[in-house]
C-alpha cells in the first residue's frame, strides 16, 4: 500500500511503545499531566451533584443561608476545574511542542547521515512533510490524544456510574439514544478517517510539487511551460481542496446528528423525569442533575470520534517518521583513524561501482596519484568521472575493490576527518541563502575573515565580492541567484580553499565560466596546488594539459592513461578528443 495512504490501528503496540521512548525525558510532566486529567474527568459528575442537592435542599426549603453556601462551594469548584484546564491546555502543549522538537532534530540529523543513493530515490517534497507535517501531527497526539482519551473515558465511566448510583431508571432513560450516538460516531470516524488520508496525501504531492517546480523555475520558464505546470498545480490543488471540503462536510453532518441525538435524550429525560415529578418518585434536582449529566455524557463521545483519528493519524505519522529514524540506508560511519594530517596519496585498486546493482558505471578500476600531483579524468558524458570523486568521499560506497588515502582504506578513517581533507568544488555551484561569508565558511568559527580574504584574493574572487553592497556580508539569496555563474563557482572555490584540503577535486569546474574568470582559476591552481593532490574531470582538455596524469575513460573502463604529450603520441581516444575541442576552438 502507498505510505501515504497507509491508515493506521489507534492501538498499535509497537508503535506506541516506540512512541514512548520520546517522553522519557519528559516522563515526571506526562505523568503529571495524566494525573491532572483524571482529576479534571473525575470532578466532571460533581457539579450535577452538588445542583441537585441545592435544588432540593436550599432552593426547595427556601434556605437562604444554605443556598449562598452552596454557590460559594459551586463557584469554588468552577475555579478549581478553570486551574486544572489551564494547567492541562498549557502542559499538554509544551510537552507535545518539545516532543516534536526533540523528534524533528533526530529526524534532520538522521537526514544529514542518509547517503546520497538515498535521495536519489527519494523525493524531498516527501522528505519535508516528514520532517514537518507528520511531525507536527504527534503534537497533537501529545496535546489532544492519548492522555485525553484516557480522561474522556474514565469521566464516561464516572458519569454512569454516579448515574445509575443516583436512579437507574432516568439513567436508562437518558442513555437510550447512545446506540444511536456510538452508530454515527462510528460511521463518522471511517469517514473522516478515510477523508484524512487524502488529505495527508493531497499535501504530500503538493510539497512535492512545489518543491521541485520552484528549484526548477527557470527550466519552466526557459521552456515556456509556465500554463502547463499552472493546469497541473491546479489539479493537484483542486484534490487538495476536495479532500478538505469532504472532511468539512462529515464534520457538517455529524455534530447536528449528535447535537440531535443529545437533544433526544434530553427530551426523553424532561418527558419521563416531569411524570416521575408528579407521581413524587423523583425530585426537581435529580431531573436537573440529570439533564447535565446528559450534556457532559454526551460531550466525550463526540470529542473521542476526533481524539481517535488524531491518534490514528498520529500513528501513521509515528510509523513513517520511525521508518525513517530506521532506516540502514546511511553511510557507515565505523572508522576511527582521525590524522591531524595527510599526505593526499590516492589510490584506487580494481575498484568495481553500481548505483543499481550489477549495472555497474565503473568496472575494474586502477590507478594512483601521489602528494603533490594532479590526475585528470576525461571521458563522454556518462564515462564515469564524476563517479570517481564520489566514491572517494564516501558518498556512495563501492561494491568490490579498494580505495586507499594514504596507504589505508578509506572505511578506516572517520567519515568527518576524511571529508574534511577533501575540498570539492562542483560544476554546479549550490549556495545557501546566506551570507558570502557564511556560505564560505559553512559555519565554521575557526575560519577567519582575514583568511576568507586571502583565498579570495588569490583566486581572484575578492575584487567583485567588495562591489557587492555589503561585501562578503551580502546575502546571495537562495542557490545564490544573485550571482553570475562565474561569481558562484569563484566563491565555491574559495570555499573549499579556507578549509585547507591535502586533497582537492575539481569536477567540471571551469565548464561553466568565461574565458576571463578560468584564467583566474587556472593561475589560482597553479599557485595552490603545490603540496595538495588535485583530481581534475575536465571537458576542457586545455585545463589538464599540466597533469601529471590524464586518464581516458569510457563506459565506466579505462581507456588510456598517460600525459598530455603521450596520449597525443599515441594518436588513440585523447587525440581524437583533442583535435575535436581544437576544432571547435579554432572554428
Amino acid at each position: 500500500m502507498n505510505e501515504e495512504k497507509k491508515s493506521g490501528k489507534i492501538f498499535d503496540w509497537p508503535t506506541l511503545r516506540r512512541l514512548y521512548t520520546f517522553i522519557k525525558p519528559y516522563q515526571k510532566q506526562f505523568y503529571f499531566l495524566i494525573a491532572i486529567i483524571l482529576l479534571s474527568a473525575s470532578l466532571a459528575p460533581l457539579s450535577p451533584l452538588l445542583i441537585r442537592y441545592t435544588i432540593d435542599n436550599q432552593i426547595a426549603t427556601g434556605d437562604y443561608n444554605g443556598l449562598v453556601v452552596m454557590l460559594l462551594v459551586m463557584i469554588g469548584i468552577l475555579l478549581v476545574q478553570a486551574v486544572i484546564q489551564f494547567a492541562n491546555t498549557y502542559l499538554a502543549g509544551w510537552l507535545g511542542q518539545n516532543i516534536i522538537r526533540d523528534i524533528r532534530v533526530q529526524l534532520y540529523e538522521k537526514i544529514l547521515g542518509l547517503r546520497l543513493k538515498f535521495f536519489d530515490n527519494t523525493p524531498i517534497g516527501r522528505l519535508v512533510t516528514r520532517t514537518v507535517s507528520d511531525v507536527e501531527t504527534l503534537s497533537d497526539v501529545f496535546s489532544d490524544g492519548m492522555a485525553a482519551v484516557a480522561g474522556d473515558i474514565l469521566q464516561l465511566i464516572l458519569i454512569i456510574g454516579v448515574m445509575f448510583y443516583t436512579d437507574w431508571r432516568l439513567s436508562l432513560i437518558s442513555l437510550a439514544t447512545v446506540p444511536f450516538m456510538l452508530i454515527s460516531t462510528y460511521i463518522f470516524k471511517e469517514k473522516i478517517k478515510d477523508s484524512f488520508n487524502e488529505v495527508r496525501t493531497a499535501v504530500s504531492n503538493l510539497n512535492s510539487f512545489v518543491q521541485e517546480h520552484l528549484t526548477g523555475m527557470n527550466i519552466v520558464q526557459i521552456f515556456s511551460a509556465e500554463k502547463t505546470e499552472y493546469r497541473k498545480f491546479k489539479q493537484i490543488n483542486t484534490v487538495h481542496r476536495d479532500a478538505n471540503i469532504r472532511s468539512i462536510w462529515y464534520y457538517s453532518v455529524y455534530y447536528p446528528v449528535a447535537d440531535v441525538i443529545a437533544a433526544a435524550a434530553t427530551g426523553l429525560v424532561v418527558w419521563y423525569g416531569a411524570r416521575e415529578i408528579m407521581h413524587y418518585n423523583a425530585t426537581f434536582g435529580t431531573v436537573t442533575a440529570f439533564i447535565i449529566f446528559i450534556g457532559l455524557f454526551f460531550r466525550p463521545i463526540r470529542m473521542l470520534a476526533d481524539r481517535f483519528n488524531t491518534l490514528q493519524m498520529g500513528i501513521v505519522s509515528t510509523d513513517r517518521i520511525l521508518k525513517l529514524l530506521d532506516s540502514d540506508d546511511f553511510t557507515v560511519n565505523n572508522g576511527t583513524y582521525t590524522p591531524e594530517t595527510l599526505r593526499g596519496e590516492v589510490s584506487f585498486k580494481n575498484v568495481w561501482f553500481a548505483y543499481n546493482e550489477e549495472e555497474y558505471v565503473l568496472k575494474d578500476i586502477s590507478f594512483e596519484v601521489k602528494e603533490g600531483e594532479t590526475i585528470a579524468f576525461v571521458g563522454a558524458t556518462g564515462a564515469g568521472k564524476s563517479s570517481v570523486i564520489n566514491l572517494l568521499s564516501r558518498f556512495y560506497d563501492i561494491n568490490k575493490g579498494e580505495i586507499l588515502v594514504d596507504g589505508t582504506e578509506i572505511h578506516n578513517y572517520e567519515l568527518g576527518a576524511l571529508r574534511q581533507n577533501i575540498g570539492v568544488v562542483l560544476q554546479d555551484v549550490f549556495l545557501f541563502s546566506d551570507t558570502i561569508h557564511n556560505n564560505i565558511t559553512l559555519g565554521n568559527t575557526s575560519i577567519s575573515r582575514a583568511r576568507i580574504i586571502e583565498a579570495a584574493q588569490l583566486v581572484g574572487a575578492h575584487e567583485f565580492i567588495e562591489r557587492l553592497p555589503d561585501g562578503y556580508d551580502y546575502n546571495v539569496m537562495e542557490r545564490g541567484a544573485t550571482l553570475s555563474v562565474g561569481q558562484r563557482q569563484l566563491i565555491s572555490f574559495v570555499r573549499a580553499l579556507v578549509h585547507d584540503p591535502k586533497i582537492i577535486v575539481l569536477d567540471e569546474a571551469t565548464s561553466s565560466v568565461d574565458t576571463e574568470t578560468e584564467e583566474l582559476i587556472q593561475n589560482a591552481i597553479e599557485k595552490l596546488m603545490k603540496g595538495r593532490t588535485a583530481i581534475v574531470i575536465a571537458h576542457r582538455l586545455s585545463t589538464i594539459q599540466k597533469a601529471s596524469q590524464i586518464i581516458v575513460l569510457d563506459k565506466g573502463e579505462i581507456q588510456e592513461k598517460g600525459t598530455h604529450d603521450e596520449l597525443l603520441e599515441r594518436g588513440g581516444f585523447y587525440a581524437n578528443l583533442y583535435r575535436m575541442q581544437y576544432k571547435e576552438v579554432i572554428s
